[in-house]
């Protein structure tokens, strides 16, 4: 009995090592010489902490770690790994919260940017420069102490802003003043020559414009200046449950086109499935059981959230919101609850579900998240051939799954970042953000596959966000129209190549 375990025991290690793809790792011992005045840091526990990421699918080896006293030192280690005798690629990781390995570099450097944290807020109140390391939770509650904050955020605020600013930052507030990267003023970015510039719309667009959803691939941010606004003192919060999806989507629409009118400050889409974990916990706890029964009656039901954002209850503002949302919209009747919070409460609601997860040992789990934008004009499309005939038809769902619009107007074309290449006003976004353990990885991983596959053969013409491409081509394909400018602007700002490599673009 003792041998057939001790079979077992192997045979589930041998299951968790195969099942997690590991990067083949050439690790050299890297020599930074004493004038650096860098402390190059190999102990086993921190390279073992920088191999992994939030994505836990991944593992790749880096040569050594630095914590960075300053913006200065990681120019120095640029400078020196672009012209010294043995040349190594540097990666600059904040939490690591990337899904598959790109911010991590097999045998070179990493940087630890959560060691540059600083927000200062300016006189007029107008903007906070930010160190790329400082995490969106702390740029909060550094701003509220002053009244103010930023305008736009993504939906975990436990994450760096040099990060965010290399992908986009999307949630729910993309609708009304666009993604994190479209509400930045200025950058001081650190090239891979080891070059700092500063840079705006007016001083070195080209590296500003090309860092902003860059991928990490033209130079390291190491300070942001954040666009802020007064900061509201409340939330009303509110969700709406539908079974009819094109009803569904055509109120996400109309509240969007209202963004500067009377309408919402915050809105997202879920969906519940059958087939998966169903959250009703948001409903009064009299109504949790039908809720639960309507998914098992619909099999699909589509979850409407908005937020208002508030100082003074009493506004006329508040009660015509509250008016529109119970009588204009066509959600099923009865099935809406309405939750009053902080603002911060409400802001750092996913740190609440992160807590739980923790607590049942459900969070450092493999995460084969897809996100992905898809034209309005398809979304029908996707909604059937991706929600309907293919998630509903898994043995079982794990996770969340997210739906809501956004306009095209919030992006500006110029910055790095890609969406569909479409002249339709609305986009939408999705987060299919299931979790996996290391038996069913390749299982959820396939079905990814199945999904880009059915968009692609139904000439759905999506982007995808937080992407690992391992060919040129899809690159190419990815980047469109953009991928002569990005190609060049590699050349310009770090022309051997030595910056995010985990990103698998050159």
């Amino acid at each position: 009995m003792a041998n057939l375990r001790l079979i077992i025991t192997l045979i589930t290690v041998l299951i968790c090592l195969f099942s997690s793809f590991t990067k083949s790792s050439n690790v050299i011992k890297i020599y930074l010489p004493k004038s650096l005045n860098l402390t190059l840091s190999t102990d086993p526990s921190i390279i073992s902490a920088a191999s992994h990421d939030f994505g836990n699918i991944t593992t790749v080896t880096p040569g050594g770690v630095i914590c960075p006293s300053s913006s200065a030192d990681i120019s120095r280690l640029l400078h020196y790994a672009a012209n010294g005798k043995s040349t190594f690629q540097v990666a600059a990781r904040g939490q690591g919260h990337s899904l598959n390995g790109q911010a991590s570099v097999s045998g070179g450097v990493i940087v630890n940017m959560t060691c540059l944290n600083d927000v200062v807020v300016s006189k007029d109140k107008k903007y906070a420069d930010v160190a790329a390391g400082t995490l969106w939770v702390d740029v909060f509650k550094k701003t509220a102490e002053e009244g103010v904050s930023p305008v736009s955020w993504t939906d975990y605020l436990h994450i760096t802003v040099g990060g965010t600013l290399s992908n986009g930052g999307i949630g729910g507030q993309v609708f009304r003043n666009g993604p994190l990267i479209s509400n930045v003023l200025e950058l001081d970015v650190i090239t891979g020559k080891g070059e700092v510039l500063t840079c705006s719309r007016q001083l070195n667009p080209e590296l500003f414009y090309g860092v902003l959803g860059g991928l990490g691939q033209f130079g390291i941010i190491t300070r942001a200046r954040i666009v802020l606004d007064h900061a509201p003192k409340r939330a009303k919060w509110f969700r709406m449950l539908y079974s009819d999806f094109t009803t569904f989507t055509k109120d996400q629409e109309r509240l969007i086109s209202m963004a500067n009118d009377i309408g919402v400050d915050y809105l997202e889409g879920q969906i519940f499935l059958s087939n998966g974990v169903i959250d009703t916990s948001f409903f009064p706890p009299s109504d949790q059981s039908k809720v639960a029964d309507l998914v098992k009656e619909h099999g699909v039901i589509y979850v409407l959230e908005v937020a208002k954002y508030y100082d003074d209850p009493n506004l006329p503002i508040i009660s015509k919101v509250i008016d529109t949302l119970t009588k204009s919209l066509s959600y099923l009747p009865g099935f809406i609850s309405m939750h009053d919070v902080s603002y911060f409460d409400f802001l750092n609601r996913v740190q609440v579900e992160e807590n739980k997860l923790r607590s049942l040992g459900l969070w450092e789990v493999p995460h084969p998240w897809l996100n992905l934008y898809v034209p309005k004009s398809r979304i029908l499309d996707f909604h059937n051939g991706v929600i309907k005939d293919i998630l509903l038809k898994q043995k079982s769902a794990s996770g969340l799954a997210l739906l809501y619009p956004t306009n095209r107007n919030k992006w500006d074309n110029r910055m790095s970042a890609m969406i569909p290449e479409t002249d339709e006003d609305v986009i939408y976004i999705i987060g299919l953000l299931q979790s996996a353990t290391p038996q069913n990885l390749p299982e959820m991983e396939s079905v990814n596959e199945e999904i880009i596959r059915f968009c692609k053969d139904s000439g759905i013409k999506i982007k995808q966000y937080l992407m690992h491409y391992t060919r040129k081509e899809d690159w190419i394909e990815h980047f469109g129209s953009k991928w002569d400018g990005f190609s060049k602007r590699k050349d310009l700002f770090d022309p051997k190549k030595l910056l995010s490599p985990g990103q698998d673009i050159f």
